[in-house]
């Protein structure tokens, strides 16, 4: 997908430890102290495993600026595990690109529906992009730590590779 500045694009064999640092740089940007960092980095942390999932990178002049990670959860659904934009291009239009990546994926799907769990500091966004508030998560790294759990759903028309497992 060629945007006007810059692409978004399948991550490469070999990103995993670029991906990984720009998760945390994006997760530091709202002010988490270096002990919550700490507890999130082995969330954060893109393995092999992880690295065969569906991962788009946002890339501009050579640099990634982003990601989005997705994975079937269940008959037609889709989760979106991550959605990272590096803080220096926040307010540059990629996470709307790599937002709207993610939902073209599967237009013409059987999954209805996508569902992730969203860093409280994000739900505004994710709110204007469309998607909605249907209940909370515990934090997989931050043991009491409540997250809001969201979805956005869309009409299916046909079949969806990430949704059946046909990556």
């Amino acid at each position: 997908m060629e945007e006007k500045q810059g692409r978004i694009r399948p991550a490469r064999e070999g990103e995993a430890e670029v991906l990984t640092e720009l998760a945390l740089r994006s997760k530091a940007h709202w002010g988490y102290d270096p002990a919550f960092m700490a507890a999130c980095r082995e969330e954060l942390t893109l393995t092999r495993d992880r690295m065969r999932r569906r991962l788009e990178v946002a890339e501009e002049g050579g640099r990634v600026v982003g990601f989005i990670e997705l994975t079937p959860e269940g008959k037609g659904v889709m989760r979106l595990v991550s959605l990272y934009v590096d803080p220096s291009f926040h307010g540059c239009g990629w996470g709307r690109r790599l937002w709207e990546r993610a939902t073209t994926l599967t237009p013409e799907a059987e999954c209805t529906a996508m569902i992730w769990d969203a860093d409280p500091h994000a739900e505004e966004f994710y709110r204007r992009m469309g998607g909605r508030r249907t209940g909370e998560a515990p934090s997989e790294s931050i043991p009491g730590r409540i997250l809001p759990r969201m979805q956005i759903d869309w009409e299916p028309a046909g079949q969806c590779s990430v949704c059946t497992g046909r990556l």
